[in-house]
């Protein structure tokens, strides 16, 4: 087995003799990648069972699903993305042309989290692949089923200079961070994105981070509330809550509260039945530490509907807690990441805007408004890094939308193209002619060169 310093250096040799320059040479990696993937389909959903209590049909759903449509995406759009771009150029600059031309980075190392540890670990990589870089990926220690098969899905689909996945605690996650890569891809907290942009510093190593926070979902007098508590469900439901964009708490308009809690209810057992806990097809919570965090939340509010919950099963109801927000509760300070729903009463939409605006920049935003005006207030005037208009998560799977955040929730984006263009640099080349070279540039620059200067540059 190889060590994390012979990887990388192995890494570095097959990237400088240039062997992931060719386009089709980065097809054909996409291609293996996708023929390993199929083949290991039911391997990877056993994986995310174990690990998540995920069903077969949300496995593939959000995460091997997600992955081969990124494959696809980037093998149908590969020879356009690469292909260098003419732009047009002052008059300074005749006889001459301008060029735009994509190159990869180089060595990347991309770090996953374990909520989605299958999709989160694979699409970045493709993209990195397609954009002709070479990659480590450092799955999530947490959710090792599903690591072990990622390990073994690129083992079998890349040479070990090219993609290599290295699995382990935080021990090699330090390895790698004294390493020089050319670009970081991390998906995870807040917390260790500080970390890892401060390890990057040491190199000025360009990064991504791909964080969290508190998304809101907001419900005003204007929407159609069943469809917009089966849509917010759905997004809050998707791995049990588990999800980085998942709405994290709700601000319904006085209004309709009433509905919405009725509609929660109906929802709930339309989805899940009378039974949440025991529905084979409803997650479970990755680990007892964090059952335990969740279960604790409950006391920070008033159970308007569900609240169930079974330490053996990891498992917990979709709840939906009305809280004061003037309490200073931990459910209001931390990121969620379960199946808990905190619920605010607004009377006036400017109550819901100025709630929003005074924390933190979020990852996601959903409204649920028919009101043209909202509508334009909040995608507006509010800074989140993505999200929905009478939807929730729904963005997500659009390859032409990037998916990214903004302050406290990251920066930098990828799927589709903004995935190609985070693993490339666009270098800028000036071709200049040589059959005219005009001498107003210089040496001496009397006044009719600098007339001629002036009129240039103005």
């Amino acid at each position: 087995m190889q060590t994390i310093q012979q990887i990388y250096a192995a890494q570095g040799e097959f990237f400088a003799a240039g062997n992931t320059f060719s386009i089709e040479t980065r097809k054909a990696a996409l291609l293996k990648l996708r023929e390993v993937i199929l083949r290991k389909e039911e391997d990877i959903k056993s994986a995310l069972q174990l690990d998540l209590g995920k069903s077969k049909a949300e496995s593939y759903m959000t995460e091997i699903g997600m992955t081969l449509a990124s494959i696809r995406h980037q093998i149908n759009h590969l020879k356009k993305y690469s292909k260098p771009k003419r732009v047009g150029l002052s008059i300074t600059a005749f006889p001459g042309k301008g060029y735009i031309v994509p190159e990869p980075y180089g060595r990347v190392l991309i770090m996953s989290p374990w909520n989605y540890p299958f999709l989160l670990c694979m699409d970045p990589l493709v993209s990195a692949v397609a954009a002709g870089n070479c990659v480590i990926v450092k799955p999530a220690q947490t959710s090792q089923h599903t690591s072990l098969v990622i390990a073994d899905i690129v083992k079998e689909a890349f040479a070990v200079e090219h993609v290599a996945c290295v699995a382990g605690g935080s021990e090699n996650c330090d390895c790698l961070l004294q390493l020089r890569f050319d670009y970081i891809f991390y998906t995870g907290s807040p917390r260790i994105g500080k970390v890892i942009m401060e390890k990057a510093s040491k190199y000025l190593t360009p990064v991504t981070l791909e964080l969290g926070g508190k998304s809101p979902c907001i419900i005003d007098d204007t929407a159609n509330i069943p469809l917009a508590v089966k849509r917010m469900l759905f997004g809050k439901g998707l791995n049990a809550g588990q999800t980085c964009v998942a709405p994290d708490y709700l601000l319904v308009q006085h209004a309709v509260k009433e509905q919405v809690v009725e509609e929660f209810k109906r929802q709930c057992k339309k989805f899940w039945g009378k039974d949440p806990i025991n529905n084979p097809n409803f997650p479970r919570i990755i680990n007892q530490h964090h059952y335990n965090r969740l279960v604790s939340y409950l006391s920070d509010g008033k159970c308007l509907v569900g609240g169930g919950c079974n330490s053996d099963l990891l498992k917990i109801e979709p709840t939906l807690l009305e809280v004061d927000i003037k309490a200073n509760c931990n459910i209001m300070r931390d990121e969620i990441f379960g199946p808990i729903l905190p619920l605010i009463e607004f009377e006036f939409v400017e109550e819901a805007v100025k709630f929003v605006k005074a924390q933190e920049k979020p990852l996601a935003l959903y409204l649920f408004s028919n009101s043209k005006n909202v509508q334009r207030i909040f995608s507006r005037e509010i800074p989140f890094g993505g999200g929905c208009i009478n939807d929730t998560i729904m963005h997500l799977s659009e390859k032409n939308l990037p998916f990214g955040g903004v302050g406290n929730s990251g920066m930098g984006a990828y799927h589709g193209k903004a995935g190609f263009d985070t693993f490339t640099h666009y270098k800028s080349v000036l071709k200049r002619g040589t059959w005219l070279d005009p001498a107003f540039r210089y040496q001496p620059l009397g006044s009719l060169k600098m007339w001629l200067v002036r009129k240039f540059l103005r």
